[in-house]
């Protein structure tokens, strides 16, 4: 079977994998002159760095399959480390090494800045989630389900809402429970402990799949083509056209906002969340307690360190940062994050349209079309998690395996 995959994105790439170790002659179709898409390496003055700063769940089991199959070990690529939750104003919620879902139990009990009562009320509302298979009766925003449960003190501020960001690239107060319940469903209520780790890249990203991809994709006879935008895509009775070429099949792995160009019937209103990936270096011996830090000054949000005095720091979603110009904004960072220190060093990359902004009852395309050969993936496809590299990976085997089914 002649197959074309239309993105070299984490699903693109995912589905060209698989296609090619079921059997399928693949070519691959990418605009960009790198792999990687919305998750991919950038080199900016002499620095191998990325275009955002990511962190992957010991719940992304796909991802890390996918990374063991091309060659690259998960063990030796991240970090792992047993969530935390560390912020400025003295929060501190770290889960131990312990069974779930007695580790949740203990980090929340153990809290910090917060006083029993709520702690005990947000355990029996957790539970409670948990009962009900993480299912509300109806979307809402993140917002009103924590108003509705009672859930307006210090682990608000300081747990739900700042995860429910990180996520859903989307504000609590437009963002969707029901996407974030299901991410919690698969991260703080899984039966396995490992879910929760945090998995800290050591390497950039296009170290972890992008790269092992495209050199296991060549050694397996794939054809790949960087700098290709294609010109249309025809299905038709004997396969799809792709810019005068026939293909049996194909997987149409874009960005939401390209999806309607190449596939008209795809397209979908979506509203967009910005995000900006600011990098300021300080001196070497410089780092956090724990790589992961929040940060609740006006503008700060995320902050990872990525060792030797770098550190990454993350503003997602439309807010007062966006009205900042690059030397401000890093400026401004630098000062709530290291007080009475300068960065050497800077550089700010702004994505307007990063991911799709989760809000409730936000319509997704179907990854099936009418045309049994053409069928979709990206992580707009994967309607059970927001725009997430895990939900991308897993659009991409969904497709391939309904191809070659």
């Amino acid at each position: 079977m002649k197959v074309a995959v239309v993105g070299a994105g984490w699903a693109g790439l995912a589905a060209a994998v698989e296609l090619t170790a079921g059997g399928a002659g693949v070519t691959l179709f990418e605009a960009g002159r790198v792999a990687g898409g919305r998750a991919r390496s950038v080199h900016i003055d002499g620095r191998p760095l990325d275009n955002g700063q990511h962190i992957l769940l010991g719940a992304y089991r796909d991802t890390l399959a996918l990374m063991r199959k091309l060659g690259a070990d998960p063990d030796r690529l991240f970090d792992r480390r047993p969530l935390q939750v560390i912020d400025d104003s003295g929060f501190h919620l770290a889960l131990p090494r312990l069974p779930a879902p007695l580790n949740v139990a203990a980090g929340l009990f153990g809290a910090a800045a917060v006083d029993w009562p709520e702690k005990l009320k947000t355990a029996l509302w957790m539970q409670s989630v948990k009962w009900r298979g993480f299912r509300l009766a109806q979307d809402v925003t993140v917002a009103a389900w924590l108003d509705a449960a009672g859930q307006t003190g210090t682990l608000r501020r300081h747990l739900w809402e700042p995860l429910c960001l990180a996520a859903l690239n989307t504000p609590a107060e437009r963002a969707s429970a029901q996407l974030f319940a299901n991410v919690l469903r698969d991260s703080l209520g899984s039966a396995r402990r490992a879910d929760t780790d945090l998995l800290l890249p050591r390497v950039t990203l296009g170290e972890l799949l992008p790269d092992p991809a495209c050199r296991w994709l060549t050694a397996h006879g794939a054809t790949l083509h960087f700098g290709r935008r294609i010109g249309a895509l025809q299905p038709r009775a004997d396969g799809i056209g792709i810019d005068g070429e026939t293909f049996d099949a194909a997987v149409l792995a874009v960005a939401p906002q390209h999806l309607g160009a190449l596939h008209p019937p795809a397209a979908i209103d979506f509203d967009y969340e910005p995000i900006a990936t600011v990098y300021l270096q300080f001196p070497a011996e410089t780092a956090l307690s724990f790589p992961l830090f929040a940060v609740h000054g006006k503008t700060g949000q995320w902050v990872v360190d990525r060792g030797n005095g770098l550190f990454g720091c993350v503003l997602s979603g439309h807010g007062a940062w966006e009205m900042l110009g690059d030397d401000e904004l890093a400026a401004t960072l630098a000062r709530e994050i290291r007080p009475g220190e300068t960065a050497s060093w800077h550089k700010v990359i702004r994505e307007k349209r990063a991911t799709f902004s989760s809000r409730p009852q936000q319509p997704r395309p179907d990854w099936r079309t009418p045309h049994r050969s053409l069928v979709l993936a990206g992580d707009a496809t994967w309607a059970d998690y927001p725009a997430t590299l895990e939900g991308a990976v897993r659009s991409g085997l969904r497709a391939a395996r309904a191809l070659l089914a």
